[in-house]
């Protein structure tokens, strides 16, 4: 297992710690600008979508390139860092990567590499463990 810095969530400028409530009151145009998709930093200073791509693809292509034939990658990040890896790999505009919604905790996306580039087999794929009743009883 190796960790990857390049491979953190989003950093959010000063939106960071705060809850979507506290930003929405703190930050409300730039928060309503985000949330119709439009390129923002958030928090004044934060990272652009773009931005966590270029630095958590080029990590996530170099580690395929280093796999034995027929070898799988196991990536794990953050949901908005996963989020923006899928939709460079697919080739997709920014500004539809939101498309692909939340990843919930616990949980996966597949992509297989095809004759004509990367294709999503999966995503948001398991289910988080359910509560065994009588466990702390």
């Amino acid at each position: 297992m190796q960790h990857h810095e390049g491979l953190r969530e989003t950093y959010a400028g000063e939106w960071q710690g705060l809850t979507n409530a506290e930003i929405r009151e703190r930050f409300p145009q730039q928060y309503d600008a985000w949330a119709q998709g439009e390129p923002v930093r958030r928090g004044g200073d934060g990272e652009l979508s773009t931005e966590v791509a270029d630095r958590s693809v080029p990590l996530v292509l170099a580690a395929v390139d280093k796999l034995p034939e027929d070898g799988t990658l196991v990536v794990v990040s953050h949901g908005g860092t996963i989020r923006t890896m899928l939709g460079r790999l697919l080739d997709l505009e920014p500004a539809h990567w939101e498309r692909f919604g939340g990843l919930s905790n616990c949980c996966w996306s597949v992509l297989g590499l095809g004759a004509r580039g990367w294709r999503l087999l999966e995503h948001n794929a398991g289910t988080l463990p359910q509560p065994v009743i009588g466990d702390d009883t």
